[in-house]
């Protein structure tokens, strides 16, 4: 079993940056894949990034070029480095954990981008 805990989440103007964070209590690189997932009022949860434990990584196109998914196998913490944010970036941010069998989620952290 993996417990995720995801920080960093605020209230941030367009254009603007945040940093996510996510700890997970195991080594993230016994687990298969790391995520970064956001679901917006009324919306269907979707993907944002992942990151393999082979350090691959994978983007929604909606998020190219502005976010970046990193990790810290020191710390077990994986990060969402989100850049010229947009107010349709405004969601519930959840960190994800694919152990092949498993699937574990955090509890979500609110971003709030005003334009």
């Amino acid at each position: 079993q993996v417990q995720l805990v995801e920080s960093g989440g605020g209230l941030v103007q367009a254009g603007g940056s945040l940093r996510l964070s996510c700890a997970a209590s195991k080594s993230i690189f016994s687990i298969n894949a790391m995520g970064w997932y956001r679901q917006a009022p009324g919306k269907q949860r979707e993907l944002v990034a992942t990151i393999s434990s082979g350090g691959s990584t994978a983007y929604a196109d909606s998020v190219k070029g502005r976010f970046t998914i990193s990790r810290d196998g020191a710390k077990n913490t994986v990060y969402l480095q989100m850049s010229s944010l947009k107010p349709e970036d405004t969601a519930v941010y959840y960190c994800n954990a694919n152990d092949v069998i498993f699937s574990y989620w955090g509890q979500g952290t609110q971003v709030t981008v005003s334009s």
